[in-house]
Protein backbone atom coordinates (compact mmCIF):
# COMPACT_ATOMS: atom_id res chain seq x y z
CA UNK A 1 0.00 0.00 0.00
CA UNK A 2 1.21 3.47 -0.84
CA UNK A 3 1.49 6.43 1.52
CA UNK A 4 -2.19 7.32 1.37
CA UNK A 5 -4.28 10.31 2.39
CA UNK A 6 -5.87 9.08 5.61
CA UNK A 7 -4.40 11.49 8.14
CA UNK A 8 -1.55 13.89 8.71
CA UNK A 9 -1.04 11.83 11.87
CA UNK A 10 0.27 9.06 9.65
CA UNK A 11 3.17 11.12 8.35
CA UNK A 12 6.63 10.65 9.80
CA UNK A 13 8.68 13.03 11.88
CA UNK A 14 10.36 15.97 10.22
CA UNK A 15 14.17 15.48 10.18
CA UNK A 16 14.72 18.80 11.99
CA UNK A 17 12.49 17.58 14.83
CA UNK A 18 14.38 14.30 15.09
CA UNK A 19 17.69 16.15 15.09
CA UNK A 20 16.52 18.42 17.89
CA UNK A 21 15.55 15.42 20.00
CA UNK A 22 19.01 13.96 19.43
CA UNK A 23 20.68 17.27 20.26
CA UNK A 24 19.25 17.26 23.80
CA UNK A 25 19.95 13.58 24.35
CA UNK A 26 23.22 14.21 26.14
CA UNK A 27 24.00 13.84 29.81
CA UNK A 28 21.47 14.27 32.59
CA UNK A 29 18.89 17.01 33.06
CA UNK A 30 16.32 17.63 35.75
CA UNK A 31 13.00 15.95 35.02
CA UNK A 32 9.39 17.12 34.86
CA UNK A 33 10.20 20.38 33.07
CA UNK A 34 12.93 21.80 35.30
CA UNK A 35 15.42 21.74 32.43
CA UNK A 36 16.80 24.59 30.29
CA UNK A 37 15.21 23.31 27.08
CA UNK A 38 11.72 23.45 28.56
CA UNK A 39 12.39 26.95 29.86
CA UNK A 40 13.47 27.98 26.37
CA UNK A 41 10.38 26.43 24.79
CA UNK A 42 8.11 28.21 27.24
CA UNK A 43 9.84 31.48 26.37
CA UNK A 44 9.15 30.85 22.68
CA UNK A 45 5.45 30.40 23.39
CA UNK A 46 5.42 33.56 25.48
CA UNK A 47 7.10 35.41 22.64
CA UNK A 48 4.30 34.27 20.32
CA UNK A 49 1.35 34.73 22.66
CA UNK A 50 2.32 37.17 25.42
CA UNK A 51 4.69 37.25 28.38
CA UNK A 52 2.06 36.17 30.91
CA UNK A 53 1.01 33.05 28.96
CA UNK A 54 1.07 29.91 31.09
CA UNK A 55 2.32 26.80 29.26
CA UNK A 56 1.78 23.15 30.15
CA UNK A 57 3.30 20.45 27.94
CA UNK A 58 1.43 17.16 27.61
CA UNK A 59 1.73 13.93 25.62
CA UNK A 60 -1.09 14.22 23.09
CA UNK A 61 -4.08 16.13 21.79
CA UNK A 62 -6.72 14.36 23.84
CA UNK A 63 -4.64 15.01 26.96
CA UNK A 64 -4.35 18.68 26.01
CA UNK A 65 -8.09 19.07 25.51
CA UNK A 66 -8.96 17.25 28.71
CA UNK A 67 -6.45 19.24 30.75
CA UNK A 68 -7.65 22.56 29.36
CA UNK A 69 -11.31 21.75 29.93
CA UNK A 70 -10.70 20.23 33.38
CA UNK A 71 -8.93 23.37 34.54
CA UNK A 72 -12.01 25.50 33.89
CA UNK A 73 -14.87 23.24 34.90
CA UNK A 74 -16.58 21.33 37.66
CA UNK A 75 -18.68 18.23 37.08
CA UNK A 76 -21.96 20.16 37.04
CA UNK A 77 -20.84 22.27 34.06
CA UNK A 78 -21.48 21.75 30.35
CA UNK A 79 -19.28 22.28 27.29
CA UNK A 80 -20.83 23.41 24.00
CA UNK A 81 -19.11 22.17 20.83
CA UNK A 82 -19.76 21.18 17.23
CA UNK A 83 -21.26 17.76 16.65
CA UNK A 84 -18.15 16.90 14.64
CA UNK A 85 -15.73 18.16 17.31
CA UNK A 86 -12.88 15.82 18.23
CA UNK A 87 -13.80 16.07 21.92
CA UNK A 88 -17.26 14.82 21.02
CA UNK A 89 -16.62 12.11 18.43
CA UNK A 90 -13.04 10.87 18.66
CA UNK A 91 -11.83 10.94 22.25
CA UNK A 92 -13.72 7.89 23.54
CA UNK A 93 -15.59 9.96 26.12
CA UNK A 94 -12.38 11.15 27.78
CA UNK A 95 -13.62 14.74 28.28
CA UNK A 96 -16.78 13.48 29.98
CA UNK A 97 -14.89 10.92 32.05
CA UNK A 98 -12.24 13.25 33.38
CA UNK A 99 -14.28 16.45 33.70
CA UNK A 100 -17.64 14.92 34.55
CA UNK A 101 -19.17 17.58 32.32
CA UNK A 102 -21.99 17.23 29.85
CA UNK A 103 -21.06 17.88 26.20
CA UNK A 104 -23.75 19.74 24.25
CA UNK A 105 -23.31 19.15 20.52
CA UNK A 106 -24.30 21.75 17.93
CA UNK A 107 -25.02 20.32 14.50
CA UNK A 108 -23.31 22.25 11.73
CA UNK A 109 -22.80 21.54 8.02
CA UNK A 110 -19.20 22.79 7.89
CA UNK A 111 -17.79 22.10 11.34
CA UNK A 112 -18.08 25.74 12.45
CA UNK A 113 -20.42 26.83 15.20
CA UNK A 114 -21.87 30.33 15.40
CA UNK A 115 -23.36 32.48 18.17
CA UNK A 116 -26.80 31.75 16.71
CA UNK A 117 -26.29 28.00 16.93
CA UNK A 118 -24.92 28.24 20.48
CA UNK A 119 -27.66 30.43 21.97
CA UNK A 120 -30.27 27.64 22.31
CA UNK A 121 -27.95 26.01 24.85
CA UNK A 122 -27.50 29.18 26.90
CA UNK A 123 -30.26 28.71 29.41
CA UNK A 124 -30.73 27.33 32.89
CA UNK A 125 -28.11 29.58 34.46
CA UNK A 126 -28.26 29.39 38.28
CA UNK A 127 -30.96 26.71 38.00
CA UNK A 128 -29.81 23.76 40.07
CA UNK A 129 -31.59 21.17 37.92
CA UNK A 130 -29.68 22.17 34.79
CA UNK A 131 -26.05 21.57 33.83
CA UNK A 132 -24.41 24.98 33.90
CA UNK A 133 -22.97 26.17 30.57
CA UNK A 134 -19.30 26.90 31.17
CA UNK A 135 -17.25 26.57 27.96
CA UNK A 136 -17.69 27.02 24.24
CA UNK A 137 -15.14 24.80 22.51
CA UNK A 138 -14.12 25.21 18.86
CA UNK A 139 -11.64 23.41 16.63
CA UNK A 140 -9.17 25.33 14.48
CA UNK A 141 -8.89 23.86 11.80
CA UNK A 142 -12.34 22.24 12.15
CA UNK A 143 -12.83 18.53 11.63
CA UNK A 144 -14.41 19.41 8.28
CA UNK A 145 -11.27 21.17 7.07
CA UNK A 146 -12.71 24.67 7.40
CA UNK A 147 -11.05 27.61 9.12
CA UNK A 148 -12.57 30.13 11.53
CA UNK A 149 -11.91 33.78 10.66
CA UNK A 150 -10.81 36.09 13.50
CA UNK A 151 -14.15 37.90 13.54
CA UNK A 152 -15.99 34.59 13.92
CA UNK A 153 -13.82 33.63 16.89
CA UNK A 154 -14.26 37.06 18.47
CA UNK A 155 -18.05 36.79 18.20
CA UNK A 156 -18.02 33.45 20.02
CA UNK A 157 -15.64 34.77 22.67
CA UNK A 158 -17.82 37.82 23.26
CA UNK A 159 -20.87 35.59 23.64
CA UNK A 160 -19.08 33.29 26.07
CA UNK A 161 -17.69 36.13 28.18
CA UNK A 162 -21.09 37.89 28.26
CA UNK A 163 -22.41 34.80 30.05
CA UNK A 164 -19.34 34.44 32.31
CA UNK A 165 -18.19 31.48 30.24
CA UNK A 166 -14.88 30.65 28.55
CA UNK A 167 -13.76 29.95 24.99
CA UNK A 168 -11.55 26.91 24.42
CA UNK A 169 -9.80 26.20 21.13
CA UNK A 170 -8.70 22.74 20.06
CA UNK A 171 -5.72 23.69 17.91
CA UNK A 172 -4.63 20.27 16.71
CA UNK A 173 -4.10 21.82 13.27
CA UNK A 174 -3.56 25.39 14.42
CA UNK A 175 -0.47 25.78 12.22
CA UNK A 176 -2.48 24.93 9.12
CA UNK A 177 -5.00 27.58 10.17
CA UNK A 178 -2.29 30.21 10.72
CA UNK A 179 -0.76 29.44 7.34
CA UNK A 180 -4.16 29.62 5.65
CA UNK A 181 -5.10 32.91 7.33
CA UNK A 182 -1.66 34.46 6.82
CA UNK A 183 -1.60 35.95 10.33
CA UNK A 184 0.14 35.19 13.62
CA UNK A 185 -1.13 32.63 16.09
CA UNK A 186 -1.93 35.34 18.60
CA UNK A 187 -4.11 37.32 16.20
CA UNK A 188 -6.79 34.63 16.01
CA UNK A 189 -6.45 33.21 19.53
CA UNK A 190 -5.60 35.45 22.44
CA UNK A 191 -6.38 38.70 20.62
CA UNK A 192 -9.81 37.31 19.71
CA UNK A 193 -10.68 36.34 23.26
CA UNK A 194 -9.66 32.67 23.42
CA UNK A 195 -9.08 31.73 27.07
CA UNK A 196 -7.37 28.36 26.76
CA UNK A 197 -5.71 26.81 23.71
CA UNK A 198 -4.65 23.26 22.94
CA UNK A 199 -1.64 23.86 20.68
CA UNK A 200 -0.86 20.87 18.50
CA UNK A 201 2.20 19.96 16.47
CA UNK A 202 1.96 16.19 16.02
CA UNK A 203 -0.09 16.51 12.82
CA UNK A 204 2.49 18.91 11.36
CA UNK A 205 5.79 17.08 11.65
CA UNK A 206 6.35 16.58 15.37
CA UNK A 207 6.73 13.17 16.99
CA UNK A 208 4.59 13.73 20.07
CA UNK A 209 3.73 16.35 22.59
CA UNK A 210 1.26 19.22 22.66
CA UNK A 211 0.97 22.38 24.75
CA UNK A 212 -1.93 23.78 26.76
CA UNK A 213 -1.82 27.57 26.89
CA UNK A 214 -3.72 29.78 29.32
CA UNK A 215 -3.93 33.50 28.58
CA UNK A 216 -5.11 34.37 32.08
CA UNK A 217 -2.79 32.97 34.77
CA UNK A 218 -5.64 32.98 37.24
CA UNK A 219 -7.37 30.22 35.33
CA UNK A 220 -4.69 27.59 35.83
CA UNK A 221 -3.78 27.68 39.52
CA UNK A 222 -4.58 23.97 39.86
CA UNK A 223 -3.60 22.81 36.37
CA UNK A 224 -0.25 21.35 37.41
CA UNK A 225 -2.03 19.00 39.80
CA UNK A 226 -4.59 18.03 37.18
CA UNK A 227 -1.81 17.35 34.67
CA UNK A 228 -0.12 14.94 37.05
CA UNK A 229 -3.40 13.30 38.06
CA UNK A 230 -4.40 12.79 34.44
CA UNK A 231 -1.06 11.10 33.66
CA UNK A 232 0.06 13.87 31.28
CA UNK A 233 3.21 14.98 33.12
CA UNK A 234 6.21 13.73 31.14
CA UNK A 235 9.24 13.02 33.30
CA UNK A 236 11.78 13.51 30.48
CA UNK A 237 10.15 16.76 29.43
CA UNK A 238 13.16 17.97 27.46
CA UNK A 239 12.29 15.59 24.64
CA UNK A 240 8.93 17.29 24.14
CA UNK A 241 10.37 20.76 24.60
CA UNK A 242 13.17 20.10 22.10
CA UNK A 243 10.58 19.42 19.42
CA UNK A 244 9.00 22.82 19.92
CA UNK A 245 12.44 24.46 19.75
CA UNK A 246 12.86 23.05 16.25
CA UNK A 247 9.21 23.66 15.39
CA UNK A 248 9.52 27.42 15.89
CA UNK A 249 13.08 27.69 14.54
CA UNK A 250 13.22 29.18 11.04
CA UNK A 251 9.40 28.95 10.84
CA UNK A 252 9.44 25.19 10.38
CA UNK A 253 5.80 25.08 11.50
CA UNK A 254 4.81 27.52 8.75
CA UNK A 255 6.80 25.77 6.02
CA UNK A 256 5.29 22.39 6.92
CA UNK A 257 1.73 23.68 7.20
CA UNK A 258 1.92 25.82 4.08
CA UNK A 259 3.15 22.86 2.07
CA UNK A 260 0.37 20.60 3.35
CA UNK A 261 -2.22 23.28 2.56
CA UNK A 262 -0.79 23.78 -0.92
CA UNK A 263 -0.93 20.04 -1.60
CA UNK A 264 -4.62 20.02 -0.61
CA UNK A 265 -5.27 22.82 -3.10
CA UNK A 266 -3.56 20.82 -5.84
CA UNK A 267 -5.59 17.77 -4.89
CA UNK A 268 -8.76 19.86 -4.99
CA UNK A 269 -7.93 21.18 -8.45
CA UNK A 270 -7.30 17.67 -9.77
CA UNK A 271 -10.47 16.26 -8.21
CA UNK A 272 -12.61 19.03 -9.68
CA UNK A 273 -11.61 17.74 -13.12
CA UNK A 274 -13.40 14.46 -12.36
CA UNK A 275 -17.16 15.00 -12.86
CA UNK A 276 -18.13 11.81 -11.01
CA UNK A 277 -16.60 13.17 -7.76
CA UNK A 278 -18.10 16.10 -5.85
CA UNK A 279 -16.17 18.12 -3.26
CA UNK A 280 -18.42 18.87 -0.29
CA UNK A 281 -16.49 21.38 1.83
CA UNK A 282 -14.40 24.45 1.22
CA UNK A 283 -10.74 23.44 0.99
CA UNK A 284 -9.19 25.95 3.37
CA UNK A 285 -6.39 23.97 5.01
CA UNK A 286 -5.08 20.44 4.36
CA UNK A 287 -8.28 18.42 4.09
CA UNK A 288 -10.42 17.53 1.08
CA UNK A 289 -13.90 16.09 1.60
CA UNK A 290 -15.68 14.54 -1.36
CA UNK A 291 -18.52 12.25 -2.34
CA UNK A 292 -17.29 9.51 -4.65
CA UNK A 293 -19.01 6.61 -6.40
CA UNK A 294 -19.48 3.92 -3.77
CA UNK A 295 -18.09 1.17 -5.98
CA UNK A 296 -14.63 2.74 -6.28
CA UNK A 297 -13.99 3.15 -2.55
CA UNK A 298 -12.74 -0.37 -1.86
CA UNK A 299 -10.43 -0.70 -4.88
CA UNK A 300 -9.11 2.79 -4.21
CA UNK A 301 -8.42 1.91 -0.56
CA UNK A 302 -6.52 -1.18 -1.66
CA UNK A 303 -3.91 1.18 -3.10
CA UNK A 304 -4.24 4.26 -0.87
CA UNK A 305 -5.27 4.31 2.77
CA UNK A 306 -7.97 6.89 3.60
CA UNK A 307 -11.12 7.12 5.70
CA UNK A 308 -14.76 7.05 4.68
CA UNK A 309 -16.29 10.00 6.49
CA UNK A 310 -19.97 9.13 5.92
CA UNK A 311 -20.91 5.61 4.88
CA UNK A 312 -24.46 6.62 3.95
CA UNK A 313 -23.43 9.26 1.41
CA UNK A 314 -20.06 7.80 0.33
CA UNK A 315 -18.32 10.92 1.57
CA UNK A 316 -14.58 10.46 2.10
CA UNK A 317 -11.84 12.51 3.70
CA UNK A 318 -8.42 12.97 2.13
CA UNK A 319 -5.69 14.64 4.19
CA UNK A 320 -2.38 15.98 2.94
CA UNK A 321 0.76 16.28 5.06
CA UNK A 322 4.06 18.13 5.24
CA UNK A 323 5.64 15.33 3.21
CA UNK A 324 2.95 14.88 0.55
CA UNK A 325 4.28 15.33 -2.99
CA UNK A 326 2.63 16.51 -6.19
CA UNK A 327 3.60 13.23 -7.83
CA UNK A 328 1.65 11.28 -5.20
CA UNK A 329 -1.40 13.44 -5.84
CA UNK A 330 -1.15 12.97 -9.62
CA UNK A 331 -0.85 9.18 -9.21
CA UNK A 332 -3.81 9.13 -6.81
CA UNK A 333 -6.10 11.14 -9.06
CA UNK A 334 -5.05 9.15 -12.12
CA UNK A 335 -6.24 6.01 -10.34
CA UNK A 336 -9.57 7.66 -9.46
CA UNK A 337 -10.08 8.62 -13.11
CA UNK A 338 -9.32 5.06 -14.17
CA UNK A 339 -11.75 3.60 -11.65
CA UNK A 340 -14.65 5.88 -12.60
CA UNK A 341 -14.13 5.54 -16.37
Amino acid sequence: MRKGFASDNNAGIHPAILKSIGDVNTGHEKGYGDDPYTAEAVDLFRKEFGSDTEVFFVFNGTGANVLGLSSLTRSYHSVICAGTAHIHTDECGAPEKFTGCKLLAVETPDGKITPESVRPHLHGFDFEHHAQPRIISISQVTEMGTVYRPEEIRALADLAHHHNMYLHMDGARISNAAAALGISFREFTRDCGVDVLSFGGTKNGMMSGEAVLFFNPGLCRETKYLRKQSMQLFSKMRFISAQFLAYFRDDLWKNNASHANQMAKILEAEIRRIPQVRITQKVEANGVFAIVPREIIRPLQEEYFFYVWDELTSEVRWMTSFDTTEEEIRDFTRLIKKLVS
